[in-house]
């Protein structure tokens, strides 16, 4: 992977983790010298199974270290007119007068649809057309909890700020994120819904996954399933994919922790509780509650035994899955790069290739855009023998030229 910002983010993920060179070089068995090198900006590239050690070294994600693909377009500014129109919905100016009741021509039930359609965007990677509606969804939503039904305006605004902080972490502010979302619990906590609020921490562990606060992630959220079970709401569809989700999230922590054992036990029961999804009664719109089924479950086991130096288990995990049709697109995606890492770390090029080719049919924006796509297919094209289809996926993700 050729980047050179990638010595600028390792050096910032190191001290964020309190690790000197040394130490890193001890929890991922890379050398001083490469770190210190990349660090320097002597060097600036390395392959994917140098930073694959790199970043459970450090605790995070591949793509943190990596960088996160672009999630709204931009002219080079980060805070631009559109995302400053988005923190002043979040986050209004001191003195803001009270909302003011919606007018005559509002429906709340019209605003619950936008919001739940914003989701589908979301997890179909349109980021800038949500980020284009957000101030204004907001600001309906803040009118909403003035109208005669204000728990039903605190839910929907509980939703859309949610939705902000989703959208702000991919932008790379988790401040602002957290912002949004500690507002969001709080509109929660003002709503009839009793599984808001614990949606939202999900969200928060997220965010904190992000920031590499770790244990904090896995205390909120199994500190919030255990509430969502505590109070009997597993009993129905909604209520077991909100504690579905919280664990999953936990088990995440937990791995990115080191505690893989932990992680294990975690996704084996979630995987065993998320049978029983489709046996219960169905709940409210799947767009706006917490993704959990037995594909969610199987796409995260693969991403962890992937991102964990399990490439056999990742592909055995994933051989034959059959997805759910409510598993979002943004999953789905995921899945298949994820497949596609398995095979480039078991030395299985052609498998990799016909895996990012059904990745470019299906996501080809998304693809040319995510920074591991990329640097699956330069450790690829540096290889002293080309698959069949690496050339054209090389020339569509610009590698090689």
């Amino acid at each position: 992977m050729a980047n050179e910002d990638l010595g600028r983010t390792l050096r910032r993920l190191r001290r964020l983790a309190s690790l000197t060179q040394e130490e890193l070089a001890e929890r991922s068995g890379v050398s001083v010298d490469v770190i210190r090198q990349l660090e320097q900006q002597r060097k600036h590239s390395a392959r994917l199974p140098t930073l694959h050690a790199l970043a459970n070294g450090l605790g995070v994600e591949l793509t943190t270290l990596l960088g996160d693909p672009p999630a709204v377009t931009t002219t080079g500014e980060n805070d631009g007119p559109r995302f400053v129109a988005m923190r002043r919905a979040v986050m209004p100016a001191l003195w803001s007068p009270d909302p003011e009741p919606p007018g005559p021509g509002f429906s709340l039930d019209q605003l619950r649809e936008q919001i739940a359609d914003g989701w589908t965007q979301y997890h179909s990677a349109e980021f800038d057309t949500v980020m284009k509606a957000l101030p204004d969804l907001i600001a309906d939503a803040r009118s909403a909890t003035a109208a005669d039904d204000a728990k039903a305006g605190y839910a929907a605004l509980a939703k859309v700020l949610q939705l902000a902080g989703h959208v702000a972490v991919r932008m790379g502010k988790t401040d602002l994120a957290l912002i949004a979302l500690e507002r969001a619990i709080a509109a929660a906590g003002d709503s009839a819904d009793p599984l808001l609020p614990a949606m939202v921490v999900n969200s928060v562990a997220w965010a904190y996954q992000r920031q590499g606060r770790l244990q904090d992630a896995l205390h909120v959220a199994l500190h919030a399933a255990g509430t969502v079970r505590d109070g009997g709401h597993t009993g129905t569809a909604d209520g077991l994919k909100v504690w579905g989700a919280l664990t999953m999230s936990a088990a995440t922590s937990a791995a990115r922790s080191g505690d893989y054992d932990r992680a294990a036990g975690l996704m084996e029961g979630a995987e065993k509780e998320a049978a029983r999804v489709s046996k219960l009664p169905a709940g409210g719109d799947s767009r706006m509650v917490s993704v959990f089924s037995p594909s969610s479950v199987r796409i995260e086991r693969v991403r962890l035994a992937v991102q964990y130096g399990h490439p056999e288990d990742a592909l055995t995990l994933a051989k034959g899955m059959r997805l759910s049709k409510d598993t979002p697109p943004s999953w789905r995606t995921w899945l298949l790069l994820d497949v596609a890492r398995a095979h480039t770390d078991l030395g299985d090029a052609p498998g990799a290739v016909k895996t990012l080719e059904s990745l470019r049919r299906v996501a080809p924006t998304w693809m040319q855009h995510h920074t591991l796509a990329v640097a699956i297919v330069r450790d690829l094209w540096s290889l002293p023998n080309h698959p069949p289809g690496l050339r054209s996926l090389a020339e569509f993700l610009g590698v090689g030229e």
